[in-house]
């Protein structure tokens, strides 16, 4: 009888195992975006869970890319079962030839993901990032291998030579980025409704606001100063209001995605660890001085230097705070009672319109989590999803 060695070298042991591991994680993430909810460590409005709900998660928003990433995986898997002397050469070779384009077609996605996430998303899945480092490695070792192949001895220039279906795969991966760009939804947003709720729960008069208090439609939002698509969304919402003639206003309401303050949050996040304060020290500005707060809600959400944004520290917002209104009436303004009321107001709000994640826009019993690209995108989902009658 053949050792196990023979069988099972220690480079087909790690194949299969890297395989089998980015399958696990891909068939994982890909039953949670088919299944709903929130995938373990990536509670709503984490770095995690605005990429696993981002556009890009799925192809023309119907098929997810974890999905054929499982099918990828499960693919090579499969086809490491037939590297075995027990195969025979013709099945061997198919095999290396499949895993060859395979190999392109996961490196090429995975460095295609790893850009999304890095520039367009502006944040991190640690499931994704696990994921495309072991087809990285998968990719490499498959590569490497495959010219060493046991059957050398038979002449093959496909495998002898890797790169023409090394770069086949590339290819494909490079229509998958394509037919993503392409076929992207303008707008992606989760949408609902609350019966319990029916009007405006928050008084404009008496609120921090974008835009004028007596505008017919006031559309509450909800959202966390550490929030990178709150940041995003926060920057169209004076182009909306200018677009639809100053019919429409903004009612903003700091939503702590914390169980500091906020106890419809089932887990704390290490990136809103400030979450509470900083809406507490935004809501002291607005006591203090009602019309130092459109500035210092501006500087909150922009960024200095760098190619992306980055939240404020609770020590700058609060110097910044003092800077705008003084000292003295910051520091006054920051045990008014008023304050703990409103925030307690806004979370109501969210659990209403059953938490997760933020930004989150709600108008009378109808919320929308939205994902706007512009300030169209955003006037059409405040038509479409929440019924607002603006154009």
């Amino acid at each position: 009888m053949m050792p196990l060695r023979v069988f099972w070298p220690w480079w087909r042991r790690i194949l299969t195992a890297l395989s089998a591991l980015a399958f696990s994680f891909s068939a994982y993430l890909s039953w949670h975006y088919l299944a709903g909810g929130s995938v373990f460590g990536c509670d709503g409005g984490s770095p995690c869970d605005q990429v696993l709900h981002s556009r890009w998660s799925s192809v023309g928003g119907i098929v997810p890319v974890s999905g054929l990433a499982a099918g990828t995986y499960l693919a090579i898997l499969v086809a490491c079962l037939f590297l075995g002397p027990d195969a025979g050469l013709p099945v061997q070779r198919l095999a290396w030839r499949a895993m060859l384009v395979l190999a392109g077609a996961v490196a090429g996605s995975a460095i295609w993901f790893v850009i999304l996430q890095k520039w367009l998303i502006g944040s991190f899945c640690p499931y994704c990032m696990a994921t495309h480092l072991t087809g990285l490695l998968l990719a490499a070792l498959i590569i490497w291998r495959a010219p060493k192949r046991s059957d050398a001895q038979a002449a093959d220039p496909l495998l002898n030579n890797p790169v023409p279906p090394t770069l086949l795969g590339l290819a494909l991966a490079g229509l998958l980025a394509v037919s993503q760009i392409a076929l992207a939804p303008r707008a992606v947003s989760h949408s609902g409704n609350s019966p319990q709720r029916q009007g405006l729960a928050i008084d404009p008069h008496a609120a921090p606001l974008v835009g004028s208090p007596d505008a017919p439609c006031v559309v509450e939002l909800l959202f966390d100063y550490k929030c990178p698509h709150c940041q995003q969304l926060h920057f169209l919402l004076d182009e909306a209001i200018r677009r639809s003639g100053g019919k429409l206003a903004f009612a903003l309401c700091p939503t702590p995605l914390s169980r500091q303050c906020n106890p419809y949050i089932p887990h704390d996040v290490p990136e809103f660890a400030d979450s509470c304060q900083l809406a507490k020290v935004a809501l002291a500005v607005w006591m203090a001085k009602p019309e130092a707060f459109p500035e210092f809600d501006r500087w909150m959400f922009s960024f200095d230097f760098g190619d992306r944004w980055r939240p404020r520290t609770l020590q700058a917002a609060s110097a910044k705070a003092a800077a705008l209104v003084g000292q003295a009436q910051f520091t006054a303004a920051q045990s008014n009672p008023w304050i703990p009321r409103y925030l307690q107001s806004c979370i109501q709000i969210y659990g209403d319109a059953g938490g997760h994640a933020v930004p989150k826009l709600v108008f009378g019993s109808r919320w929308v989590t939205p994902q706007p690209t512009d300030a169209d995108d955003l006037l059409a989902i405040l038509h479409n999803s929440l019924a607002v009658p603006v154009p």
